[in-house]
């Protein structure tokens, strides 16, 4: 499963982000990874340099083997609590997801 970060002009701390996004990523859904793959993390800052609630926002798209990409949003009032919140969406959606496309084999 590859995890690729776009982090958008905006938002700071490039290297540390990426790394943290990943873990963050892997953690919630890394036991789907035979099934996913690649997810795309898109990363904004609704008000740069002023500040404000929840301002950031993630949005992740997952990438499953032969079906449509699953994309998930989640604004935060800081980067990491916008990506915790946008993984711990897209291990949701997935579960329920792949959860009907097991039940559908099965029968």
């Amino acid at each position: 499963m590859l995890v690729q970060l776009h982090p958008g002009n905006d938002t700071t701390a490039r290297e540390p982000l990426a790394e943290r996004a990943e873990q963050i990523v892997e953690d919630a859904v890394g036991r789907f990874a035979d099934q996913i793959t690649r997810v795309e993390i898109y990363m904004s800052d609704g008000n740069a340099d002023k500040g404000g609630a929840n301002d950031k926002r993630c949005a992740m798209e997952a990438r499953l083997a032969g079906h449509q990409p699953i994309t998930v949003t989640h604004h935060g009032a800081t980067v990491r609590e916008a990506l915790a919140g946008a993984a711990a969406k897209l291990e949701r959606t997935l579960e329920h997801t792949l959860g009907k496309l097991g039940d559908r084999r099965a029968s």
